[in-house]
This record gives C-alpha cells, structure tokens and sequence, in this order.
C-alpha cells in the first residue's frame, strides 16, 4: 500500500469517528416516549436536565458519558411515564474553550434532557 492510500486511510478512519453516544430508555424502568401525537399536549410535571460527556483524542476516545438514568434519576420519583422527552448535545463556550486550549486531546460536551413527568 503507498503513503497516499495509507493517508487517505487514515483521513478516512478520522473523518468517520467522533464523539457517538446512545442513549437507552428502556433502562429507566418506565415508559418513554418521544414524542406525543399531533395536537395533544400531555399533562404533567415539565423538567430539563444537564448532564455531561467528555471525549478525548478528537472525539474517538470516550473518557465520560452522560448517563440518562442518573440525569433523570430525581425527576421519576413517583412518576410513571416520561413524555417528548427530547435530548439535547452542544458545546458550551466553556466545552469548545477546553477543546482549543487542550488542542482537541479533550473535547466536553453539554447534554441536556427535557420532557413531561406523567403521574406524580
């Protein structure tokens, strides 16, 4: 295999990786959806929380990831269902300052859980 083949193997490999989570409902232990049929508005108790997730290497390394049942842990006490909840990843300022002053080696990121506590 040349150089060239071989560089653009590894561009490939790069281009390809980056920061990938999943985020897995069915461990919460109650029902999720996400979002609700058209015109109906589920009734119930509103929340939105933040959580975090670093990577490292550009993004191909995982050193932390958010844990959607941690996150919402204190939201389910006493619920029983989880409405539009809707999952949000961006990168602060204070993510994308980290990421250039460690020049990509860490790159943070803000997860933020929103939706409707049914039931409590």
């Amino acid at each position: 295999m040349t150089r060239r083949h071989l560089a653009l193997a590894s561009l490939l490999t790069l281009c390809s990786a980056g920061c990938i989570q999943t985020f897995d409902s069915t461990t919460l232990g109650v029902p999720v959806t996400m979002a609700a049929a058209p015109g109906e508005v589920p009734q119930g108790t509103p929340f939105k929380a933040q959580s975090h997730t670093v990577h490292a290497l550009f993004g191909l390394v995982p050193l932390s990831q958010a844990n959607l049942q941690k996150a919402l842990a204190r939201q389910l006490v006493g619920g029983q269902q989880i409405a539009q909840l809707r999952i949000k990843v961006k990168s602060r300022w204070s993510d994308i300052l980290l990421t250039g002053l460690t020049l990509g080696l860490l790159a943070p990121r803000t997860v933020t859980y929103e939706g409707v506590i049914i039931g409590r």
